[in-house]
């Protein structure tokens, strides 16, 4: 069986790399082909040791054909249901039930929609999926998002887009979570049209077992929020006892993080673990006591299977409570297998239910092996079964003093968690580029804490009334309060937090040899050794570019520009990116997992080309998580960028500087621009006049050369700086590179200004479906007709350059191509 499972695993992970999908009849085959390696090994009988091999072969081979063809089958099911092109961007009006809890934030509100009904537009009836993730602005509409409650059911009126992320090198893939959860459009609601297709509640509550659980959740969420008015952690509180994390701090995230404590700050495996074993063991203690009566309950059913049954019902309710999310989901199909091996008592070894559990995970969602928590959970579970099952970690009770009884408890915890730490290491390494050396200490404290005292609080406080409740919770926020001292202590450290790039495959390999080897029982030699193993992962500092060689790469960061130039010991980022909301930007969300997923820690400058949050909205994050040398902007002085920079040096014509072989010219803006935009700024301070000032006309416009080849980099110049450009420039714009200016508007890449430039490429950093049509029909066929190449985030994702002899380009979505895309 494990063999098999094994193999499941290896087949449904194949499938996930690939940027197709087989034929319906290509599935039919697979499954024909996985029965015969499975018959196979069937006719072998399990004494004949001489084809054991050859049995667990073929036992994997059916495995992996089976894997192949099961999550095909699933991708297949749930790829049917997309919203087609042809209604993208058009006004719909559906009915539906809000089908989440809602998020709100200070933008707005965001919701699962599941659609009963999709009215006809203009006599022809829309193509809609059956689920829909929505956002509602605090503005659009008449109804205000804050008065979205689940189960409602609800008109509105919807303009959506098919599935669509940010897609960059170590990023985020949005577009895969969108179809693991079967939300195959995303849109928002629009302000009403028509007095008969406003946005309107046609009934407040509709029964059904998910709503009930999500109005639940959604009145216990601001039960514990009116209970604790202005307390900083009470988000915290929330988070643990229903899942919603909004209303953590980004700030409190950050340290967090650095401890190595995030996965407390949730319904994690480990809570739903500890509910569950918490409420099996007081349920086996008292149908041990028969519930303190004399009916002799043991004699009816086993302990043992009641502490099993009653672990698994609370692991569901907990879940339930949770929101059923997919990682808390993983969780419970693995408790769910386990109560399942010990009530049916066919237990023959862990790894046979841990092989189960893992079956059953990935039959269920076979996109879980994506995600980061799907491979913690399993490798420590994994690395716990490696370092204790077959060797003596606690003195035996019986015989021993109560203090003895704790030393070992204490011993078995303290073993367990070296144990978890050390085995993780590799894998915490590539998936995440750091490590959090201060987390064992911080876990140390936090795990029983947290676990099991908050936790139990928390929820033991949500069926308790008022005030009773309000003290629990109280009690609750004061103990994470205190330990969230004890954490910004830790996090502050020099050493908190080893930085390296995510590993390549041999590293990864050394070093997980090398944690086996650490791991292994007494006796074995050289133990100490295996740290050597380490180092290479450790020290790693991620691809550079070679010499005589720049990288160019054009973030995917949506509507807005950020382009990062490197050589092998120097690095710039023109532009930071948007700001999506007031909670998150491109700096946070994109760049700075970019720079960390290289080993980055430092930019030798940041050029922000002009105050437009479509460019600036990422700085101050970037300039809060990497050592930033030296800012350029045309940015006002009493701008909040310029105030952080430690070194801020205004964009000026003429300025040029030189890196290695990289050569640096500023061409504009220049002097007179300057004074003439604080002459205009002034009288209209004079004058209580409202500002007119366009900041695009003050991009900073950079060209670098390198070599014999050039990029030049205009920002949002328009077309009196385009010709501006040309007239002080003259014969000095020629690059091979061009950022197309103002992201390919129709007011900028003036047919004169591309005969100057005479690029071979040209980038276009645009936002999928951007409200600004970006770039223009006219602009791009201007490109076209020069037999310029065109390259645009929206359809190619990142782009990246390389410079050399010659100029190389790829793209993310050409390089990493995934059948999800559907491009």
């Amino acid at each position: 069986m494990r063999s098999a499972v094994i193999g499941f695993v290896l087949g449904v992970a194949f499938l996930q790399t690939r940027a197709s999908l087989p034929a319906v009849w290509q599935l039919c085959g697979l499954l024909l082909l996985a029965l015969l390696p499975a018959v196979a090994a069937y006719k072998i009988p399990d004494p004949c040791l001489k084809y054991a091999c050859f049995k667990s072969a073929a036992n994997m081979l059916a495995g992996a054909l089976f894997g192949m063809a099961w999550a095909a089958l699933f991708a297949q099911y749930y790829l049917r249901h997309e919203l087609p092109a042809a209604w993208e961007g058009r006004d719909i009006t559906v009915i539906g039930t809000i089908d989440s809890l809602p998020s709100h934030s200070e933008s707005g509100a965001r919701f699962i929609f599941a659609v009963e009904k999709v009215l006809d537009q203009d006599g022809v009836s829309p193509i809609v999926p059956k689920r829909l993730a929505l956002f509602w602005d605090q503005t659009a509409g008449q109804a205000l998002p804050v008065q979205v409650q689940p189960g409602a059911r609800w008109q509105l009126s919807v303009r959506l887009k098919r599935p669509h992320g940010n897609a960059n090198p170590h990023g985020f893939d949005y577009e895969a979570w969108l179809l693991e959860r079967n939300l195959r459009a995303t849109g928002y609601v629009r302000s009403d049209q028509k007095p008969e297709l406003q946005n309107r509640q046609l009934q407040a509550f509709v029964f059904s077992p998910g709503n009930l659980i999500e109005v639940l959740r959604s009145r216990l969420r601001e039960r514990i929020l009116q209970a604790l008015p202005e307390h900083r952690y009470a988000g915290v509180l929330v988070a643990l006892a229903v899942g919603d994390q909004n209303a953590i701090d980004q700030s409190d995230w950050e340290v967090f993080n650095r401890t190595g404590i995030s996965h407390l700050v949730a319904i994690s495996g480990l809570h739903i673990t500890m509910i569950a074993g918490m409420f099996a063991a007081i349920m086996a203690a008292l149908w041990r006591r028969s519930f303190f009566t004399k009916a002799a309950l043991p004699l009816l059913l086993p302990a043992q299977k009641v502490a099993a049954l009653s672990g698994a019902l609370a692991a569901l309710c907990y879940v339930l409570l949770a929101g059923f999310g997919i990682p808390a989901q993983r969780t419970l199909y693995m408790l769910l297998t386990v109560a399942l091996a010990l009530w049916s008592g066919r237990i023959t070894s862990v790894s046979h239910v841990l092989c189960a559990a893992l079956a059953v995970v990935l039959l269920v969602d076979p996109w879980a092996l994506l995600w980061p928590g799907f491979w913690l959970s399993f490798c420590a579970v994994g690395v716990i079964l490696y370092a204790s099952v077959g060797r003596s970690l606690a003195v035996a009770a019986e015989g021993k003093s109560r203090v003895a009884r704790s030393l070992g408890v204490l011993k078995m915890a303290g073993a367990t968690q070296y144990a978890v730490t050390i085995g993780l290491l590799p894998l915490t390494a590539l998936l995440f580029g750091q490590v959090s050396l201060i987390g064992p200490l911080a876990n140390a404290l936090a795990i029983p804490l947290v676990g099991q005292v908050v936790t139990p609080l928390t929820l033991f406080a949500s069926v308790l009334p008022a005030p009773l409740s309000t003290w629990l919770w109280r009690g609750a926020h004061a103990l994470i309060e205190q330990l969230a001292v004890f954490l910004n202590w830790l996090s502050a450290l020099p050493f908190a937090v080893w930085q390296a790039a995510l590993p390549q495959a041999w590293t990864f390999g050394l070093a997980l040899l090398a944690t086996i080897w650490l791991l292994a029982p007494r006796g074995w030699p050289l133990r100490w050794l295996a740290l050597a193993g380490w180092l290479p992962l450790l020290l790693d500092n991620g691809s550079r570019p070679g010499a005589g060689e720049m990288w160019v790469t054009a973030l995917d960061v949506g509507q807005g520009m950020a382009v990062l130039i490197e050589t092998a010991d120097h690095r710039l980022l023109y532009d930071s990116g948007p700001a999506y909301s007031p909670e998150s930007d491109a700096g946070s969300r994109v760049i700075i997992p970019y720079l960390r997923a290289r080993g980055i820690t430092g930019l030798d400058a940041l050029v922000v080309s002009h105050n437009h949050d479509d460019h600036s909205g990422g700085a101050l994050s970037i300039m809060n998580s990497v050592k930033v040398n030296a800012v350029y902007s045309s940015l006002p002085l009493e701008h909040p960028i310029v105030r952080a920079a430690a070194d801020h040096r205004r964009c000026l014509d003429g300025q040029d500087w030189q890196w290695g072989g990289m050569k640096f010219n500023m061409l504009y803006p220049d002097l007179d621009h300057y004074s003439a935009r604080e002459a205009a700024l002034a009288a209209s301070r004079k004058h209580d006049a409202r500002n007119s000032h366009n900041p695009n006309t003050d991009s900073c416009t950079l060209k670098i050369t390198y070599g014999e080849h050039a990029i030049l980099l205009p920002g949002d110049v328009e077309t009196a700086q385009e010709m501006k450009l040309i007239a002080s420039h003259a014969g000095q714009l020629k690059a091979d590179v061009l950022l197309a200016p103002h992201h390919g508007s129709g007011t900028s890449s003036t047919a004169a200004f591309l005969a100057e430039v005479d690029p071979q490429i040209a980038m276009f950093q645009v936002g999928y479906r951007n409200r600004f049509r970006h770039p223009q029909r006219q602009v791009l066929e201007r490109y076209q007709a020069l037999g310029i190449e065109t390259l645009r985030n929206d359809q190619d994702g990142a782009i990246m350059l390389k410079f050399g002899a010659s100029i190389t380009a790829g793209t993310y979505r050409e390089q990493h191509r995934r059948y999800w895309y559907g491009r």
